[in-house]
């Protein structure tokens, strides 16, 4: 099998982005295993292997991946909203709300705003 050069790396990732649009998110992350292996340092491809361990309900997975995002973009609005839906599917709501509050902080989409809660009682 030859080796994966860089323009392997970009066709696997938008193959991946269509297996996760298609609902296929296991199939997904065996395709950005290979890229993230190679490119470590490659914050989109980490968020769309987070998103796709999420669909797959592997909640452990994504977050470690979303917090990796949040460590190297700590302004990534949509990483901290990702992953306080993560939290909240794993019922540590406490722990979403925080993420859902700085989403919205960074970024006011209505969405953002709304998951947040803002005025309620923690």
């Amino acid at each position: 099998m030859p080796e994966p050069t860089p323009e392997t790396h970009v066709i696997d990732y938008r193959a991946a982005e269509q297996l996760l649009a298609a609902r296929d998110p296991r199939g997904a992350v065996k395709l950005l295993d290979s890229v993230i292996s190679s490119h470590p340092e490659n914050t989109a491809a980490r968020l769309l292997r987070a998103r796709a361990f999420f669909l797959a309900a592997q909640l452990r997975s994504a977050e470690l991946e979303f917090q990796l995002v949040l460590e190297r973009e700590p302004d990534n609005a949509f990483a901290h909203f990702a992953l306080a839906r993560t939290l909240e599917r794993a019922n540590r709501s406490a722990e979403a709300t925080r993420h859902f509050r700085l989403a919205a902080a960074l970024d006011p989409r209505p969405d953002f705003v709304e998951a947040a809660r803002f005025g309620e009682r923690d």
